[in-house]
């Protein structure tokens, strides 16, 4: 059963991830990017499977927690400490260390995971190493083995080659075109993820997504005050969006 919060920002195409980082275990930055999350009105957190981190997420917001990992006997303990939904994903951290995940390894993981917790809202990321046509097949697999959400990427393959608002648009048009394709193929909620700013986030839901998640943009940052500032401009960047959409209808 999807959290109601995360289910009413889906259907408006408002919902927004923050990630802290798969890899991210450090339980100081960890708490800065949930308060962040929390004080500048993003829709849940997106943290690694860490049972103490669920924990510590807990005392600090009311907000979903969902928590990330590649191998699914870590989804266990970080469940029972309380997390609301998993994902299967967050690759970004792993093209950088030279390991790259197929579709048949992401769909093995996703049936595994699916095996072990059958009731918990599971999300997977599809890679972004995959032709896009691979990716949606992916995403029809992977739907049929369970997932109930769906994540794009591709923020670490692209190469912009200009600075200011085109070089942010250029950054996310990978996972652009992936969110534009996916959702148009499968019926449940899209995360547009990796490479997004609040310039492209209205163009993440115009292309099909429901929602989208950051990462790097926000917890990179070096202060709280910047953190919470860089939520709430994508917060506004989401309403903006509904809003349009409002006056359209």
């Amino acid at each position: 059963m999807m959290h109601s919060t995360l289910q009413h920002a889906f259907q408006h195409g408002t919902a927004l991830k923050v990630i802290s980082g798969l890899t991210n275990f450090n339980p100081e930055k960890v708490a800065a990017t949930v308060k962040a999350a929390d004080r500048g009105g993003a829709t849940f957190v997106d943290i690694a499977a860490d049972a103490a981190l669920v924990r510590l997420a807990k005392q600090l917001t009311n907000l979903p927690v969902c928590v990330s990992a590649v191998e699914p006997e870590q989804f266990i303990a970080a469940v029972e400490a309380g997390a609301d939904l998993i994902e299967i994903g967050n690759f970004d951290a792993f093209y950088a260390q030279g390991r790259c995940f197929e579709a048949a390894e992401v769909l093995e993981l996703t049936r595994q995971t699916r095996a072990l917790l059958p009731q918990i809202t599971l999300s997977v990321t599809v890679p972004h190493i995959l032709e896009l046509d691979q990716q949606v097949q992916l995403a029809e697999a992977l739907v049929h083995a369970g997932a109930d959400i769906l994540q794009t990427e591709g923020g670490t393959s692209s190469q912009p080659v200009h600075a200011g608002t085109l070089g942010l648009i250029e950054k996310a048009a990978p996972t652009l075109a992936a969110a534009y394709e996916i959702s148009r193929a499968v019926d449940v909620p899209v995360i547009c993820a990796s490479g997004l700013s609040s310039v492209t986030a209205p163009l993440a839901i115009a292309a099909g997504a429901s929602g989208i998640g950051v990462g790097s943009a926000i917890n990179k940052l070096h202060s709280e005050i910047e953190m919470i500032a860089a939520v709430r401009s994508l917060v506004e960047a989401l309403a903006t969006v509904r809003r349009t959409q409002s006056v359209a209808s």
